[in-house]
């Protein structure tokens, strides 16, 4: 069998060899496929999985990615209730949009493990008003993409040796600034950003300029946000 994203047009594509092939293809999508979201629900050929409200984590890729999950796991077997219950207290793993702590009204997320510009696209789809923390050692990848965040972007403090390439990428189309440590960073972000505004270490660039490990940027971020006023360890 082959799960496919049914609203990523690349994807779709490349399953129609599988169908040619004999293999069963089950599709996903927020709006569209075998298993989509429909009034507040995530449902399958099988019947409603969960209500959204009801999961634990709920941004728009991690409902796909649910969506996803579940196709695969009712076809390996599973039962609806173990899908509905394992969403409803899967609370996320650490550095994956992690809520490490809140401070005048700004929630502050460790993203460190979104290392290529599509992961922080996907990623920063759930915040409408936001700081960005960006960049490290750049693995090759084409950076411009991240532009399009402009809109929702009240700034974007950029880090380590990809900090001039993000200064391009972004000056012109929102405020953009570069810091030479995590620490001067958070506080760069934390007096950007207002509030109701998150601040997200997103870095779409590995780690091995600063850090041995995304794990521990993303953990160099929190401490330094749980050293700001009024910033305790929050919760997905």
């Amino acid at each position: 069998m082959t799960v496919a994203n049914a609203e990523d047009p690349v994807v779709l594509d490349e399953s129609a060899e599988a169908r040619r092939r004999g293999a069963r293809v089950v599709t996903f999508g927020l709006s569209s496929g075998d298993y989509a979201v429909d009034d507040g629900a995530l449902v399958g050929p099988e019947g409603q999985i969960v209500g959204v409200d009801a999961m634990a984590r709920r941004y728009p890729h991690e409902i796909a990615d649910a969506l996803c999950a579940s196709a695969v796991a009712l076809a390996a077997g599973a039962e609806l209730e173990g899908c509905r219950r394992t969403l409803e207290r899967f609370e996320g793993l650490p550095h994956r949009l992690q809520l490490v702590g809140e401070a005048n009204g700004v929630r502050f997320y460790d993203d460190s493990k979104a290392t290529t510009p599509a992961a922080v696209l996907a990623d920063m789809a759930s915040f409408p008003s936001a700081v960005l923390v960006a960049g490290g050692r750049n693995k090759g990848l084409d950076l411009t993409p991240l532009r399009a965040l402009a809109p929702q972007l009240k700034a974007v403090v950029a880090i380590g040796e990809a900090s001039e390439e993000l200064l391009q990428v972004f000056g012109g189309a929102c405020p953009v600034q570069a810091a030479s440590s995590m620490d001067q960073a958070v506080h760069a972000a934390a007096a950007l950003a207002g509030p109701g505004d998150a601040v997200v270490l997103s870095p779409a660039c590995s780690s091995f300029d600063w850090y041995s490990s995304y794990s521990q940027r993303g953990d160099d971020f929190a401490r330094v946000v749980r050293g700001l006023p009024a910033a305790p360890p929050g919760r997905p």
